[in-house]
């Protein structure tokens, strides 16, 4: 884990992605869908290639080029090419599939196991929590669905705003809706050029990179590998400011 840098004023406030960061793909409910249309597929295998699709799409050129929808579908072409699995009609038709779903749903809806006491602990810290989320309308159901929301103190889902990270009037709105200072915050996100970059440019105090696989061994900002590792990275910062 690398600590936040140093110097500025006490973190206040933590912003947290949702997707890849607090919730992730139910791979049990993609791996189901394959082999609803004839394709061999595994959750534990779908979900160990996710790391390395997301680090291969991770590319400023294909973050500027294009939105979080159209990323949404490279990014499960990718998994499934990482997964081992060729691109067929199948697999086209199962994304279409698991995409019905989670335009009604999302699909981002597991919650893994250290995600609520990791935000308990962040709130007996004394933080906000605010979720910045590039999402489809759905966040706050699905939120309220995986129970989520009493966890958090304010969600923003970008299609309800009409703007998504990197693009910093997303941070800047997310600042104004939590009363929150830029100086005194952070942002937690699994994505370098959407995430850390966004947050740069709106003039956040720091941004951190969560890197589950340690695939971002030269990002040049802190990274954490699990949402529990957070909770001394804020401690450890504040109690330096004390």
């Amino acid at each position: 884990m690398t600590r936040v840098a140093a110097g500025g004023r006490a973190i206040e406030t933590v912003f947290l992605d949702a997707g890849g960061v607090l919730v992730h793909p139910n791979w049990v409910r993609v791996a189901a869908a394959l082999r609803a249309h004839g394709v061999a597929a595994d959750a534990a295998v779908l979900a160990a290639a996710e790391p390395r699709a997301k680090h291969e799409m991770d590319a400023g050129a294909l973050m500027t080029r294009t939105n979080d929808s159209q990323r949404g579908w490279i990014y499960f072409d990718a998994v499934l090419r990482h997964a081992g699995m060729a691109a067929t009609d199948a697999t086209a038709r199962a994304l279409a599939d698991v995409r019905t779903y989670h335009d009604a749903h999302n699909v981002w809806e597991h919650v893994p196991d250290d995600v609520v006491p990791a935000l308990t602990a962040l709130r007996d810290l004394d933080v906000r929590l605010v979720v910045v989320s590039n999402a489809n309308g759905r966040l706050h159901a699905m939120f309220d669905r995986v129970g989520l929301t009493p966890h958090v103190d304010v969600i923003l889902d970008s299609h309800d705003w009409g703007v998504e990270k990197p693009d910093p009037r997303l941070f800047h709105l997310a600042l104004a809706e939590s009363d929150a200072s830029a100086a005194t915050t952070i942002h937690v996100g699994d994505f370098f050029h959407i995430d850390v970059a966004g947050a740069r440019a709106a003039g956040l105090a720091d941004a951190v990179l969560f890197d589950s696989a340690r695939l971002y061994d030269q990002a040049d900002c802190p990274r954490i590998h699990r949402i529990c590792e957070i909770v001394p990275l804020v401690a450890a910062r504040n109690a330096a400011r004390v």
